[in-house]
């Protein structure tokens, strides 16, 4: 009696030793556990504080894609199809060549292109019933209503910025502004004076279609020297402000009130 009397009492004893065991793993498990999530929580903070203190060209927060509007226009822009985009830039190129080195016009390119697409359908339309063949499907094309009133929306927004600018400049409150307007309008009338407008407007859609899938690939070089640029200009920039600018008599801010 005696003996299994002590059965029951060693076997609960071995049960707390054994439940003493897990719960001390238990525990050290957890600990490591929140070691873990501490650590990289911290390493992910100390990435966010890393990318926030890299400098970006113009301020920049967001990825190119995101900048340039996202969708489809993004994707052209930066080369997510190369098809595409260099089918894009192969008819630009096709178009500047028939104008410029061509010397074509555009009301005479327009028209043969016209007569040659007509003729083409007609004679199709009229001798499929002889050939035996079925007549060309023509697609009905129409502007969509929501995509022209999107487009002359942000055109007028565009233009009413750009008048405001001026009008701003022209009261004579922002000297800065008003030099780099200056700087902008008489290097776009040299370019001009070089070359005729289409050839500019050429050069103009190269360097776009390029400029942001180069700035893209070489992102974290380009940023560096930008950020190096942009402090040896801002410091020739307050000498010329303490030297220059700052003894030009600036024009009143408010109205004064009678």
């Amino acid at each position: 009696m005696a003996e299994h009397k002590e059965e029951p009492v060693t076997e609960s004893m071995m049960d707390k030793i054994s439940e003493k065991f897990h719960g001390g793993d238990s525990s050290s498990s957890s600990d490591s556990d929140d070691e873990k999530k501490k650590g990289s929580s911290s390493s992910s903070s100390a990435a966010a504080a890393m990318k926030a203190k890299i400098y970006r060209l113009f301020g920049r927060e967001r990825p190119v894609h995101s900048v340039l509007g996202g969708g489809k226009p993004a994707d052209l822009v930066l080369w997510r199809n190369k098809k595409i985009s260099g089918g894009v830039l192969a008819g630009a190129t096709a178009i500047w060549l028939l104008f410029e080195v061509m010397e074509y016009h555009l009301l005479t390119l327009v028209c043969h292109c016209l007569i040659l697409s007509l003729a083409v359908l007609f004679l199709w339309s009229n001798a499929s019933t002889f050939i035996n063949k079925s007549p060309p499907n023509i697609p009905e094309v129409k502007i969509p209503e929501d995509a022209a009133v999107n487009v002359a929306l942000s055109l007028r927004y565009e233009i009413n910025r750009g008048f405001a600018t001026l009008r701003e400049i022209g009261h004579g409150r922002d000297l800065k502004k008003f030099l780099i307007v200056i700087a902008g309008l008489w290097l776009l009338s040299v370019l001009g004076s070089c070359c005729n407008f289409l050839t500019l407007f050429y050069i103009v859609f190269v360097v776009l279609y390029t400029v942001p899938v180069l700035y893209e690939k070489y992102e974290d070089k380009v940023d560096a020297f930008g950020e190096k640029a942009m402090i040896e200009l801002k410091k020739y920039y307050a000498i010329f402000d303490e030297k220059c600018l700052s003894k030009i008599p600036k024009g009143p801010l408010k109205d004064k009130k009678h």
